[in-house]
C-alpha cells in the first residue's frame, strides 16, 4: 500500500462540503489524481480510525486562465466524497 501522504492531500472545508456533512455523515477530501477508491478508503480508515462505507470520486479538470494576454491552465485534481458508518466521526475536522 502507498503511504497516506501519497493518496490524501487535505480535507475540503467549503460551504458545500460542510452542508452535506449532517445529512449522510460525509466528508470531502482533495486526493492525488492517481488514487483509486480502494486506496482512498484504506488511507481514511488508517489515518482517522473510522469505518468507511463508500467512496465517490470526481475529477476536476483544469481551467484555462488568461493573465496579461497570455493563456495558461491550472492543474487537474481529484475530489473524494467519503461516507462513514453511522456514529463514526472524524474529530480533527469537527
Amino acid at each position: 500500500m502507498k503511504p497516506i501522504k501519497d493518496i490524501l492531500d487535505f480535507p475540503l472545508l467549503t460551504e458545500k462540503s460542510m452542508s452535506i456533512r449532517p445529512n449522510g455523515n460525509q466528508y470531502v477530501f482533495k486526493v492525488k489524481t492517481a488514487a483509486t477508491k480502494i486506496q482512498i478508503k484504506q488511507a481514511i480508515e488508517l489515518r482517522f480510525s473510522v469505518k468507511v462505507l463508500s467512496v465517490n470520486t470526481l475529477n476536476a479538470y483544469a481551467k484555462i486562465k488568461v493573465l496579461r494576454g497570455k493563456s495558461g491552465r491550472r492543474s487537474n485534481w481529484k475530489k473524494a466524497y467519503v461516507r462513514l458508518q453511522d456514529g463514526d466521526v472524524i474529530k480533527e475536522l469537527e
